[in-house]
């Protein structure tokens, strides 16, 4: 997977985003992407090979790892971050598309449909995270790596222990894993709701505007029926007069 080609679109969302926005983007890549490409790929690279049973019976063995592993932990990661890199491909696409109306590189401010369409790359950035974190919990049973387990599943002729390669290595990678995904949660978070504190000042402070200045408006408007009245009056003369001559 070229991740290379994520973190220069995502990059570009990078200098329209909030400052926390930021903060989640540099997470993203520092400590989650490039954590499972150098690292976490490597400690899980022999995990079929090296998942042994104790028992010669043909198929037990690859059962087994079926039941315990059904999708391996370099794969959800890997789905995980696809999905929650998604809605800021939405940003980008909006971002893209205002780059036509406007300057290519103007940095746009948050509001109006971009507020929009940024708010709920935020709120599925979360549903996802929060929704891979618990398939992850209820996929394994758990975030640690047992040493030992025992399977019972067909075609196995009796209840037999199978071990994990690594044990303890993979567990930390697991709960590392995890941690950075609630830090990523919690960003989210508090990104959602700096938006919609501000928001919801802006929109306050627009009414305090209103409520202070309620005759801005008509003013100008009066301002402007007289001005084309006086027109109007000036043409109506100057017909009248062309006229009467």
């Amino acid at each position: 997977m070229d991740w290379g080609s994520l973190h220069t679109i995502l990059g570009g969302v990078n200098k329209h985003s909030t400052s926390i926005g930021k903060i989640w983007l540099t997470v993203l890549f520092i400590f989650r992407i490039m954590i499972l490409v150098v690292a976490a790929e490597r400690v899980w690279g022999d995990e079929q090979d090296d998942f042994v049973c104790n028992t010669l019976q043909p198929g037990c063995k690859n059962v087994c790892y079926d039941h315990f592993f059904p999708i391996s932990h370099i794969r959800l990661w890997a789905l995980q971050l696809i999905f929650v890199s998604t809605p800021a491909l939405l940003v980008a696409m909006h971002v893209a598309y205002r780059r036509h109306e406007k300057k290519r590189h103007q940095r746009f401010r948050i509001e109006g449909s971009l507020w929009w369409t940024y708010t709920s790359s935020i709120f599925f950035r979360l549903i996802f995270e929060a929704v891979f974190m618990y398939a992850f919990y209820f996929m394994y049973d758990g975030f640690r790596m047992p040493r030992l387990m025992k399977c019972n599943a067909w075609p196995c002729p009796n209840t037999v222990d199978c071990f994990v390669s690594r044990p303890t290595e993979k567990t930390v990678f697991t709960i590392f894993m995890i941690a950075v995904s609630s830090i990523c949660i919690l960003l989210n978070v508090a990104e959602l709701c700096y938006l919609l504190t501000k928001f919801f000042l802006r929109r306050s402070k627009k009414a305090v505007n209103a409520k202070h200045h309620p005759n801005h408006e008509n003013k100008e408007e009066t301002k402007q029926n007289e001005m084309n009245e006086l027109i109007s009056d000036s043409c109506q003369n100057t017909v009248i007069g062309f006229t009467s001559s």
